[in-house]
């Protein structure tokens, strides 16, 4: 792809993702539809963040309800630059590290995760905004990111 329609792509893909994670568009995301089972954070918090890193990074097990995975990874491969990939690989670990933590936090689990279903198209959304709006940024400023 020429490199000066990369940015234009990303951006692109990036609003198309927000758009179906509002609902104005239907589009399937390519998924091997298994989650990891609840309790297998609920057992041990440490073991349990562990495997299920493991099982979602290593693709075993990957219901993704957003976008916003798959928008990531599209305006990396378009990036074509390692510090990119690294830096977006540890922002990704991160965010899936926060919803294990804060749930165990919350002390109350099972409300915590009715509050979050509720809130899970907002978040998906919310995300894949962000990432737009981060992607024009980055294309504004001439970062080597699409």
């Amino acid at each position: 792809m020429p490199e000066g329609w990369r940015p234009a792509v990303a951006i692109a893909a990036a609003l198309l993702g927000v758009a179906r994670d509002s609902g104005l568009v239907t589009l399937r995301l390519p998924q091997n539809a298994r989650q990891v089972p609840q309790d297998v954070l609920q057992r041990d918090l440490v073991r349990g963040a562990l495997q299920f890193g493991f099982e979602l990074g290593t693709g075993v097990r990957t219901y993704v309800s957003a976008s916003l995975p798959y928008v990531a990874a599209l305006a990396v491969l378009l990036a074509n630059d390692v510090g990119t990939a690294l830096l977006t690989g540890l922002g990704f670990a991160l965010g899936r590290a926060v919803t294990p933590a804060l749930r165990y936090a919350s002390r109350a689990g099972e409300e915590w995760d009715d509050r979050l279903q509720d809130r899970l198209p907002l978040l998906a959304a919310g995300g894949g905004a962000v990432l737009a709006a981060a992607l024009v940024v980055l294309t504004l400023r001439g970062f080597p990111a699409p």
